[in-house]
């Protein structure tokens, strides 16, 4: 009788394809995420047989709660972005993205003033254009048209954002959902200290 030859959670959970890296094995492991055999196992460096058997329990739909967060706006305005190339400004680490090539967008050009923080996943995929070290405000065209945007961002206000939004869309059709942020629309004066809007 031959012995069953174990290897590390985090190892056979990419191997069996199950998760692309084993950082993302060892993230779900240590949330409770993954049951061997019925048990949960929160141990990276576990052994287990490649016949065990592995269940995952769904974790986060996108890669931040950002993309819940679009989801429902799109399903609440009533805004379908599939076929349709979108760009999503204030990328970050891609919620928003993810959820727009989820919902069938053909292809996302995704505007950070940041870098290095849209998910790998979605960097490496071929229908995402990254535009990072960039700020909106000065971005005269976009490499190819665009039929929509989303919105999310941070110390700056819509108001300077949208005009230039405005230049890129001249479909009739075009539309814009954008996050609103009280404490960057209102005025120094209705903003105390720490950020609360008075």
């Amino acid at each position: 009788m031959t012995r069953a030859t174990r290897e590390r959670l985090d190892r056979l959970l990419v191997d069996l394809g199950h998760v692309p890296t084993r950082a993302r094995a060892q993230a779900l492991i240590l949330a409770g995420s993954i049951c061997i055999d019925g048990q949960i196992v929160r141990q990276s460096g576990a052994l287990v047989t490649s016949s065990a058997r592995i269940e995952i329990h769904a974790g986060p739909p996108f890669v931040s709660r950002g993309g819940l967060k679009l989801a429902h706006a799109l399903t609440a305005f009533s805004r379908d972005p599939g076929g349709q190339t979108v760009a999503d400004v204030g990328a970050s680490t891609g919620g928003f993205t993810d959820c727009l090539l989820q919902r069938g967008a053909a292809h996302v050009v995704a505007i950070d003033v940041g870098h290095g923080q849209l998910d790998y996943r979605l960097r490496t995929d071929s229908r995402v254009t990254v535009l990072e070290r960039t700020n909106v405000r000065y971005l005269a065209s976009l490499p190819r048209p665009i039929d929509a945007s989303v919105v999310d961002v941070s110390f700056i206000s819509l108001r300077l954002v949208l005009p230039v939004l405005s230049s890129w869309l001249d479909d009739t059709e075009a539309w814009i959902v954008c996050l609103v942020k009280p404490q960057f629309e209102a005025g120094r004066a209705e903003v105390a200290r720490g950020g609360v809007v008075r």
